[in-house]
């Protein structure tokens, strides 16, 4: 069932670089070039009155600690009535690139840390991405033996917080079958094409609905 919010609510996103999506060095908006502005296009697009206020704070590079640091002045402070987050792949990254591990567990428990405060201090409602890869490099699919339990953790905490739960990783995988391989989706194995940004937030779109 599709989350409702208020017609005139504010929707925050958080993530890393695939919601930051150049926001923060473009002039306008500051929403990006990425799935959040196609989404926020989407919304505003549908027929009855919507004066949703759009929000992203996405930051490139960020892992789910970063979120931790910044979650004061960059979620709270925004007091948004819904959430959503997409955080995990540079966890798994940084471990592969730089030798930088964030364990499961360590993931698992800041990240339960952030929805608790966005449930206990907002009353906001939820809405999780799931972290994903598309691998374009053979030695990509060693990644999945760190990300996968990640996206199993986004899963459970899904269900623990009643929150939306965007499958992204089969979406991308899938669409990448569909269109020709994984470069048609993400060029790099992480960072969505304009493609694999319009899957992203046609699935986004489908899950929020305005009251």
């Amino acid at each position: 069932m599709p989350l409702r919010v208020p017609a005139d609510s504010t929707i925050l996103f958080q993530g890393d670089s695939i919601t930051d999506t150049s926001r923060r060095t473009q002039p306008g908006d500051g929403l990006g070039n990425g799935y959040v502005r196609m989404a926020a296009d989407l919304m505003r697009e549908r027929p009855q009155p919507c004066e949703l206020t759009f929000l992203n704070r996405g930051v490139s590079g960020n892992r789910v600690a970063d979120l931790v640091a910044r979650w004061d002045e960059d979620t709270i402070a925004l007091k948004p009535a819904l959430v959503s987050v997409l955080i995990g792949v540079n966890d798994t990254w940084r471990r592969y690139d730089s030798g930088e591990v964030t364990t499961t567990a360590d993931y698992e428990r800041d990240y339960r840390g952030l929805l608790s405060r966005v449930r206990d201090e907002l009353g906001a409602r939820i809405l999780l991405v799931e972290p994903f890869l598309v691998p374009v490099e053979e030695e990509q699919w060693d990644w999945r033996e760190d990300l996968d339990p990640r996206i199993q953790v986004v899963r459970r905490l899904a269900e623990e917080f009643d929150a939306a739960l965007l499958p992204a990783d089969g979406l991308l995988n899938q669409a990448a079958r569909e269109h020709g391989g994984a470069p048609a989706v993400a060029g790099d194995g992480v960072h969505p094409t304009p493609l694999g940004h319009a899957v992203l937030a046609r699935a986004w779109a489908g899950l929020v609905e305005t009251a």
